[in-house]
């Protein structure tokens, strides 16, 4: 048996020491130009020669971009971490339960300690878990370019799905700096559906944040994702549950308010109609685990 090794297009390499030193160099190159930080996507697509840049600027000597830090009333976390570094992180667990939760059941332990979490959100991909559980936690995105500093919510990052790979705000000469998640009230977790148990590639996942009281729904917000499209917030879903008692009737009739706001694709992994019916039980399993105070 003959294994084909495909090596990778010939192009130019830099690591630069700052944040401004990267800013400069994505202006001066523009679009020929690629970010390396994990490369776990890169590389791939690059071997494959679905990607094929003129120079790779290479994020990993820039040490401003991996951290996790409480301050301001919110958790930071720097893009360039690593997903092993957040894998094992009790700041996470304890303040962005469902980011956690989806670290947990991503990939392999050689792949999260590449893959970054900036790099898992700008990569977009529709199959990608980071993005549910950071819709419902209602966190932003740092974004830093030639022309300064801004602050993008999580929920307007993504612009477009695409073909395994979509599209993002990101503009060519920025770099995402780090994600920042509010410190709240309530309670959080993300479940997902793959073909096989274990670190499998999302055939829908879902994200839901809650605050309850005297045995209402007090604030909820609910994300799915991997449908096909860009994640989104089911904003039916949570206007069914806000105020609602906490009961099992109400949260299977909520649950099941998402197959009016979903259009997914049918692939090789399952079809649409398939991801309607489980993305409805997603939500109401995630929701059912937080009324349960996730059990």
């Amino acid at each position: 048996m003959t294994i084909e090794v495909r090596p990778l297009p010939p192009f130019d390499y830099v690591a630069p020491g700052s944040l401004a030193e990267a800013v400069n160099l994505l202006t001066e190159h523009g679009a020929s130009a690629k970010l390396l930080a994990g490369g776990t996507d890169l590389l791939l697509r690059m071997k494959k020669r679905k990607s094929n840049p003129g120079i790779l600027i290479d994020l990993n000597r820039i040490g401003d971009l991996s951290f996790v830090a409480m301050r301001d009333n919110a958790l930071h976390i720097g893009a360039g971490t690593r997903l092993a570094v957040l894998y094992d992180s009790t700041v996470i667990r304890d303040k962005a339960a469902a980011l956690a939760d989806a670290i947990h059941v991503m990939s392999s332990p050689g792949i999260r300690n590449r893959a970054t979490i900036g790099g898992n959100l700008c990569n977009a991909s529709r199959c990608a878990d980071t993005p549910a559980p950071l819709f419902a936690l209602d966190a932003c995105v740092k974004l830093l370019g030639a022309e300064g500093e801004r602050n993008v919510p999580i929920a307007s990052f993504f612009t477009a799905p695409g073909n395994g790979r979509g599209k993002t705000v990101l503009r060519a000469d920025e770099v995402m700096t780090e994600i920042i998640i509010p410190l709240q009230a309530g309670n959080s977790t993300f479940l997902k559906l793959g073909r096989r148990k274990g670190s499998s590639t999302s055939i829908i996942s879902a994200a839901a944040f809650a605050v309850m009281a005297n045995g209402r729904f007090k604030q909820v917000r609910i994300a799915v994702s991997a449908f096909g499209s860009t994640p989104i917030r089911s904003k039916k879903v949570e206007m069914a549950l806000t105020d609602a008692p906490v009961d099992e009737k109400t949260i299977k009739q909520a649950s099941a308010l998402i197959k009016d706001e979903i259009k997914p694709i049918t692939d090789y992994r399952a079809s649409a109609a398939y991801r309607t019916d489980m993305a409805a039980v997603l939500i109401e399993r995630a929701v059912t685990r937080l009324a349960a105070g996730r059990s």
